[in-house]
Parts: structure tokens; C-alpha cells; sequence
């Protein structure tokens, strides 16, 4: 059994590696920080291969795959992402362009590319680790919302057609809110919420996963909030994100 992992150098991407190996899967780790993989390896009670890799350029995601495709992978997460806080003419062009490479045109290439190979064999799981910002636009991360509605609607979508098809492969979306990560670090912000440990958000994904759910939402104030947003307009939405952003701010 084979899993890859992208974004696997901490947070979520390393702690889905560790609970994987703990099951019983080799991992393939892929993070453009591989000093931090080689770190993560250590803990690891399985075979990993890592590969250094920035999947914000198209190239490097094409060369990724061919580098494993002859491998049997059992199990693609597409974890790798990040954020930026700010008003949206704040935000540097170049920084926001990367990030769209990276938070959807890497997920969609791998997904596209490996989807092909599990089809083929009737088997497999890809794990796609959206957020709460999925759901809904977001001032002040702007784009970081609209890259995380991208990956949850692909996501979706995927699914019902492999449903329709009978197929054995499984896509999923992870959409967790506020984490304890390097994530804020990178964006530029604080929580506004208390955040979820990784691990626990990980294993819950696996778990999910595993049980073939199409969403997951981890923790009760995520699932509450995401229920009640039925109920609120547009507009309101609009100022509850705006609210719960500028929080974060400083």
C-alpha cells in the first residue's frame, strides 16, 4: 500500500503521513522544503520516498507524476497551499498568481493525471484538502477563498461522476476551519477562532476517507456554522466573513 502526500513538510500534510504510515502505507513525500521532510521521515515506521518539488509551477507538477506513475498508488492527498490576508488590491499580483498555481492548478493537474491511473484500476482514494473558506467568499483573503471553492465544486463534482459510473475510486474534500498550523504564519495573520490540533484534523479525514464521505467538516463549531450559513443572505454572509476576517488582522 502507497500513499502520496504533497505539502507533507508539517501541519495537516505531516500528520496525514504519520497516521498513514501508522496504518500500514509507504509514503511518498513532496514539499519543496525537504530539509523538514527528512525530519518528518523519522517518525515514520514505513518506507517514504521524498521529493523535493514546487508544485506552483506547472512543470515540476508533470514531473512528479511521471516520476511515480509506475508506482502503485493507492492514495493521492493534495494538501500543498497557502494563504495571503489583505485588501485585495493590497495583495502582491505575483503572490496571488502563485497561489492560484499552487492552490488550484496543482490540485487539478494531479487530480486530472491520477484520476486516469485509478480509474484504470477500479481502485483508489484522493483526499483534497479544501477549508471552511470553500463555502463561502472571503474579503480580506479574497482569493484564498475562491482557490478553496475551486478545489471543494471540483471535488464535488468528481464525485457524483465517478458515483454515477459505479466506480471504486473515491474523491473527498477536507474543508476544516482554523488550524493549528504554519498557516497563519504564511498568511500574515492570527486566528480569530481556536484553532484544531493537525493530528486530530487529520485523522478525522482518514477516518472520513475511509468511510467514503464526499465533505468533511471537522469540529462541532465548524458544522454548526456551516449549517446556520443556510439561513443568512448573501450579503450577510458577506459581512459575517468580513467581521471574522479583520479579526485576524495584526
Amino acid at each position: 500500500m502507497k500513499a502520496l502526500v504533497t505539502g507533507a513538510s508539517g501541519g495537516i500534510g505531516r500528520d496525514l503521513a504519520l497516521i498513514l504510515s501508522r496504518m500500514g502505507y509507504d509514503l511518498i513525500l513532496v514539499s519543496r522544503n525537504t530539509g523538514k521532510m527528512e525530519w518528518v521521515k523519522k517518525h515514520l515506521k514505513t518506507e517514504v520516498q521524498i521529493i523535493g518539488a514546487d508544485l506552483s509551477r506547472e512543470e515540476e507538477c508533470f514531473a512528479l507524476y511521471e516520476a511515480v506513475k509506475d508506482q502503485d498508488i493507492d492514495i493521492l492527498v493534495n494538501n500543498a497551499g497557502f494563504g495571503a490576508f489583505g485588501h485585495f488590491w493590497e495583495i502582491p499580483l505575483e503572490r496571488e498568481l502563485n497561489m492560484l498555481d499552487l492552490n488550484v492548478r496543482a490540485v487539478h493537474i494531479l487530480t486530472k493525471l491520477f484520476l486516469k491511473d485509478f480509474r484504470e484500476k477500479d481502485k483508489g482514494y484522493i483526499l483534497n484538502v479544501s477549508s471552511s473558506a470553500g463555502f463561502l467568499a472571503g474579503p480580506l483573503m479574497a482569493t484564498y477563498y475562491a482557490t478553496k471553492n475551486y478545489v471543494l465544486r471540483l471535488t464535488e463534482g468528481v464525485f457524483e461522476e465517478l458515483r454515477r459510473e459505479g466506480s471504486n475510486v473515491h474523491i473527498c474534500a477536507l474543508c476544516p476551519g482554523p488550524v493549528d498550523t504554519g498557516f497563519n504564519d504564511r498568511a500574515g495573520v492570527g486566528f480569530a477562532l481556536r484553532g484544531l490540533r493537525s493530528f486530530d484534523v487529520a485523522k478525522y479525514a482518514i477516518k472520513g476517507m475511509f468511510a467514503k464521505k464526499v465533505v468533511m467538516i471537522p469540529g462541532l463549531a465548524m458544522k454548526v456554522a456551516h449549517f446556520g450559513e443556510r439561513f443568512l443572505g448573501e450579503e450577510t454572509l458577506l459581512k459575517v466573513a468580513y467581521y471574522f476576517q479583520h479579526k485576524k488582522k495584526g
